[in-house]
């Protein structure tokens, strides 16, 4: 199986998790809202929870709540960051954003009704409840103002500031925005299996970053047929990113470099993180 086949069956793990879970809510504009937002994506989140999960021997029935919470968090930050007093969107997935589909009202309250998803989601799973207690608190605080929140924040802040954001700061916000959560799926694994979630924290912050940049190289070089999204933004508002300070290559070297790193981060896992390793090929390699 390849690594596209593997992610795809994956998603389609959590994608059964998220519709029987969304289709309990009543039947109106917010849960239309919810299945349009959640509809598509690469459920690479999911994935690394799940692959992580197995990595630690926690069976798939017992991680896939997990998972699938945190692509209800992921598809929220979305829906928010898609909005008119955000970023601005009009396309994501290849489909009209929450918003333009609907309203900002309703796109507002399908965000909340996500968020609030993903804790039911890692409640109702089967771990024990110390465990989920974990999970919760973990969530609540890599997509609140600590972490997720807080790299939005910085990144509206950015839009408007009179001089673009140094490097630094770049790195700062965006393991915020991107990384928070990418953090979190791989730290899930070890986490449910009761074991010490470092080396896989470790290989997660550099993956987060990795793909970070290669979301601005996309930006920059991407195909909006493949991407489903607006491109061209960053540059066009004269926005810092990566790809602003580094330049083109500059920031493929660094997202290569970023990749060995996190490929190190899994030398002690052996030959069972494999799937873990094709996640950070992929995810310098993407075209979406």
């Amino acid at each position: 199986m390849t690594f596209l086949e593997r992610m795809s069956a994956r998603a389609s793990e959590i994608d059964a998790c998220l519709k029987d879970a969304v289709s309990e809510f009543p039947a109106d504009r917010i849960r239309d809202g919810m299945v349009h937002a959640l509809s598509g994506g690469k459920r690479l989140r999911g994935y690394l929870v799940l692959e992580s999960a197995a990595l630690h021997g926690v069976p798939g029935e017992s991680a896939i709540w997990a998972a699938a919470a945190v692509e209800a968090v992921h598809a929220y930050s979305l829906v928010h960051d898609d909005l008119p007093a955000m970023d601005d969107d009009d396309m994501r997935r290849g489909h009209p954003t929450v918003h333009v589909k609907w309203d900002e009202a309703t796109a507002v309250l399908v965000g909340d009704a996500l968020q609030a998803l993903a804790f039911e989601l890692v409640a109702l799973g089967p771990p024990p409840a110390e465990v989920k207690l974990a999970l919760s608190l973990s969530l609540a605080r890599e997509a609140g103002g600590r972490e997720l929140v807080r790299g939005q924040a910085m990144d509206i802040a950015a839009e408007v500031a009179d001089t673009p954001l140094l490097l630094s700061e770049i790195e700062s916000l965006q393991d915020g925005k991107t990384g928070a959560l990418i953090v979190w799926s791989c730290a899930a694994g070890p986490v449910l299996a009761g074991k010490n979630p470092s080396g896989m924290v470790r290989y997660a912050r550099c993956l987060g970053r990795a793909f970070q940049i290669a979301d601005d190289i996309l930006d920059v070089a991407g195909d909006e047929s493949r991407t489903g999204k607006r491109l061209r933004k960053d540059e066009g508002m004269g926005k810092a990113t990566f790809v602003s300070h580094l330049g083109l290559s500059g920031a493929r070297e660094k997202a290569r470099e970023l990749v060995d790193e996190a490929m190190a981060a899994l030398a002690a896992y052996g030959d069972g993180a494999e799937p873990l390793r094709e996640a950070a090929r992929f995810v310098i390699s993407r075209e979406f």
